[in-house]
């Protein structure tokens, strides 16, 4: 075995020996708490795989949905909203949908950010369903990325907090069973040391 093989395998035997090895100086405290590091770091390890699952989800859905979205050119049949300040605005439009038909409808400003101040017969990009429906704009290939990340990340953070929580409140307990048992051997030992001059 080389020497790195040897160094990798070091912190898992001296794992194995705080879980299952024999020392007549460890407590039963001890050993339930090494196997609650064990258990906590697997479903650490398997708050991540699945973290990277739902990050590849979220991409892929996102992918997915913008592949359903196709770019048109609106017209205006009014103006649009005068500013951006006051929230959401609409604006009636024409557009032709994917199979050719002109639709018509309300578009607003989260859909077609293009209407804030434009004139009636302006012409605002939207992007529209195979149905020609109008649809929100798809993000690009980056902010996808960057929110598949975003998402993955949360898991790791929340899965991270439970696993910190639950090990501190493990050791909480521990520590009181530890101090318990110290109080009641000093009970019994202390006595006899305390008489001794």
């Amino acid at each position: 075995m080389s020497s790195e093989a040897q160094a990798a395998a070091r912190p898992l035997r001296r794992l194995a020996r705080l879980v299952v090895g024999r020392n007549e100086l460890r407590r039963s405290s001890d050993r339930i708490e090494a196997m609650v590091i064990v258990v906590l770091g697997a479903a650490l390890l398997a708050a991540v795989i699945a973290a990277s699952c739902v990050g590849v989800r979220n991409y892929r859905s996102e992918r997915a949905a913008a592949a359903d979205l196709h770019p048109v050119v609106a017209v205006l049949s009014r103006s649009g909203p005068a500013d951006g300040l006051t929230g959401t605005g609409q604006a009636r439009a024409r557009w032709r949908a994917p199979d050719g038909r002109w639709r018509s409808g309300l578009l607003t400003s989260s859909a077609a950010p293009g209407i804030w101040g434009a004139a009636a017969g302006s012409h605002v990009r939207v992007w529209v369903t195979r149905a020609g429906d109008v649809g929100i704009p798809p993000s690009d290939l980056q902010t996808m990325i960057f929110y598949a990340v975003l998402d993955a990340a949360g898991v790791i953070v929340a899965a991270g907090i439970v696993v910190f929580l639950g090990y501190r409140l493990c050791r909480r307990v521990l520590d009181r069973r530890r101090f318990s048992d110290w109080e009641s051997e000093w009970a019994r030992t202390g006595p006899r040391w305390t008489s001794r001059r």
